[in-house]
């Protein structure tokens, strides 16, 4: 929905000066922008002058669920505007035009970047998964009744789905349970 029927305010930042809170607006889209309000939030927060709310003004260029089709309420000149202002290709056109970026350390990036996220699905493939029991734990000093027969529950069903091979697999759940 857009914000304009979500808020009388022109912007959300408005709003935080309502808060007593420092408020901004910036193009989401410009990653120096977007650095340089971090940069400055940053600052004031050091010196004791509070938070400050960044607004990044950006766009959604996909549709926002699998279950959404964007084409129903956003026109096409919209979308073709917004891509326009795509933040990556924007910034890769400042860093070529400052001599600080080319193909070559494009390819670069894009090779270590590859063997990095290898690395992290070998590692996550690679990592036991977690007893799914131990979502009841720590949550309470002494668990409501509900919570304590959901947990019940889920012991019983994944006993009856073959889930019993899985539990004895799994470590014992830490944490009090009552």
């Amino acid at each position: 929905m857009p914000r304009r029927r979500q808020a009388a305010s022109q912007t959300l930042a408005q709003k935080a000066w309502g808060y007593g809170v420092a408020g901004l607006q910036v193009d989401g889209n410009d990653a120096l922008a977007v650095y340089s309000a971090m940069t400055d939030a940053v600052a004031r927060a050091r010196k004791g002058e509070g938070p400050t709310l960044i607004e990044c003004e950006t766009y959604r260029m996909s549709h926002h669920t699998t279950a959404d089709d964007a084409t129903r309420y956003r026109e096409t000149k919209e979308v073709e505007a917004w891509a326009k202002r795509d933040p990556i290709s924007r910034f890769k056109k400042f860093l070529t035009a400052k001599k600080l970026w080319d193909d070559k350390k494009e390819k670069a990036l894009a090779e270590t970047t590859r063997k990095w996220i290898d690395g992290e699905v070998k590692a996550y493939e690679e990592t036991p998964a977690p007893n799914p029991l131990d979502m009841f734990a720590n949550n309470y000093d002494r668990a409501p009744r509900a919570l304590i027969e959901q947990r019940a529950e889920l012991e019983e069903t994944l006993k009856f789905k073959g889930g019993a091979k899985i539990l004895m697999e799994l470590p014992a759940t830490e944490g009090r349970f009552p």
